[in-house]
């Protein structure tokens, strides 16, 4: 009852940040003032909530930094899947490539890789004049290696 009290008191409405610490010590300040003065509360039980909201701060404070380094490392391995797709592709110039001719499933094309791009983010090679998917290489052979 003396909670409700201390709340009608300071006409408080709730927000959207429950771990608002001055509105905590606000509360707790009224609380204090507005006890019965026959049974005052014990300052131990004070002591425990402020250290019971210490410790929630500091959890909240800690998942918040947590948040902020799984993002970092999120657009980190975005980025480094986008970087490794782009040096794929690109290793690939100069080497004979086969690959499954997306019209026609028994159709393979095979042929030295002249140019490479990026269209839509996904790697495009050219063989024979044409542009085909990365996606859609078979095998790939690297002629300098083989011995005469």
């Amino acid at each position: 009852m003396q909670n409700q009290t201390a709340f009608n008191n300071l006409g408080v409405t709730k927000t959207t940040d429950d771990n608002d610490s001055n509105m905590f010590l606000t509360l707790m300040l009224q609380q204090l003032q507005n006890q019965d003065p026959t049974q005052p509360t014990d300052n131990t039980e004070w002591l425990a909530q402020l250290a019971q909201y210490s410790s929630l701060e500091q959890m909240a404070q800690m998942n918040s930094g947590l948040q902020n380094c799984m993002d970092y490392l999120s657009a980190f391995y975005n980025d480094s899947a986008a970087n490794s797709e782009i040096t794929q592709t690109l290793s690939l110039i100069g080497k004979e490539v086969t690959i499954q001719d997306p019209e026609n499933e028994k159709n393979k094309i095979t042929g030295t890789v002249s140019e490479a791009s990026f269209e839509d983010g996904s790697g495009k090679v050219k063989i024979n004049g044409e542009y085909y998917s990365i996606a859609n290489i078979v095998s790939v052979r690297d002629k300098s290696l083989e011995q005469s």
